[in-house]
């Protein structure tokens, strides 16, 4: 080979490396939140399954935040490389401290909790109060579900009347317990993060959602939703995760987070 080859296979070599790399994380985990279930993250799945990703989804028994974070744990223990890992709302409690996996090389906070070490997902409520339609209300055994007459507006306020009512009347109840769980580990400190902020949320300020992502240095997004943008602006949602896997091998943790 002479050496005009050797350069041409050298650089051909390298510029495929790079390519692998820029695509090296595959792997996606979707935890949701409170009052739901994984079901609402089909369009954010089908999104990206059709980019090439491989798509898990954690289906969160809300009954204690151990089990949560046990239950997202079982299935980062499935993946087979690196992961991006994605919570929405108190989902992203979970991510927090489950986000330190070995496998977990990303993390993005979908309108969005983000406690510190030692706080817990209501805790971040006394920066700025909830909207005055997010009304929980808590059963004799500990559990709440959302006030049926302030569901839409404070939880799916730009879903049709007939996707609202069923999202109200499917809602999964979430022991109280895990909301005021404490933190014992924070992923986004040593982990690079991205945020979707809703701008209409109804459950958590906007205020709260920017100077959360502000607080742990995330790469942010705003995006025109309600509290469940993911389910309402999927390809908005899908391009923000997109993005965090092509970024997450190359891109720090903010220097103020990791303090």
């Amino acid at each position: 080979m002479n050496i005009r080859h050797a350069i041409l296979a050298a650089t051909a070599t390298v510029g495929f490396s790079g390519a692998a790399h820029a695509q090296a994380v595959k792997n996606i985990v979707l935890v949701h939140g409170a009052f739901a279930d994984g079901s609402g993250w089909k369009g954010v799945y089908e999104e990206l399954t059709s980019r090439g990703y491989h798509v898990s989804i954690v289906q969160n028994p809300l009954t204690s935040f151990d089990d949560d974070v046990a239950a997202t744990n079982r299935v980062l223990a499935r993946q087979d490389g690196p992961t991006i890992l994605v919570g929405h709302s108190y989902g992203g409690s979970v991510i927090t401290q489950a986000g330190g996996s070995n496998k977990v090389v990303g993390l993005v906070y979908v309108a969005a909790f983000a406690p510190e070490v030692g706080t817990s997902t209501l805790d971040q409520y006394a920066e700025v109060a909830p909207p005055p339609n997010f009304v929980p209300e808590e059963t004799a055994d500990g559990f709440a579900f959302l006030n049926k007459q302030k569901f839409k507006a404070g939880f799916a306020a730009d879903t049709s009347e007939e996707v609202g009512a069923f999202l109200r009347d499917s809602q999964v109840p979430v022991a109280m317990a895990a909301l005021k769980a404490k933190i014992a580990f924070a992923a986004f400190k040593s982990k690079p993060s991205w945020a979707v902020v809703a701008t209409e949320d109804g459950a958590i300020d906007p205020k709260l959602l920017r100077s959360t992502a502000h607080r742990i240095g995330a790469i942010t997004t705003e995006v025109k939703g309600s509290h469940v943008v993911f389910l309402t602006q999927p390809k908005a949602v899908a391009d923000v995760i997109d993005q965090a896997a092509k970024g997450a091998l190359t891109t720090k943790p903010h220097a103020a987070a990791a303090k």
